[in-house]
């Protein structure tokens, strides 16, 4: 049986993946980076996020659902298709020289 405290958890964590503008705990939850990695982020910009007021950090969640899966890995079966199309189009210059 699920503890009223792992489910008040699981409903909070609903409500944050709803939200369009997150604080900076909620991104360090949302995202699961510590806190402190998180500020070493921002402090170097190497992730998107506003200072409206000159202090308090927001984070607009498309921007960082987008940070999150940027250099994404190719499949095998997609490497494979880019070889295959590029040995075909090598093949078709050759040919038509």
């Amino acid at each position: 049986m699920t503890s009223i405290e792992e489910r008040l958890e699981k409903i909070e964590s609903l409500l944050l993946s709803q939200k369009a503008v997150l604080t900076f705990e909620e991104v360090a939850e949302y995202t699961g980076l510590s806190k402190s990695y998180l500020y070493k982020l921002t402090s170097r910009n190497d992730i998107p996020f506003s200072r409206p007021n000159g202090k308090q950090l927001y984070f607009d969640k498309q921007e960082i659902d987008s940070w999150l899966l940027r250099n994404r890995a190719k499949t095998n079966e997609e490497i494979d298709i880019e070889t295959t199309t590029l040995h075909t189009l090598r093949k078709a210059k050759r040919y038509n020289k």
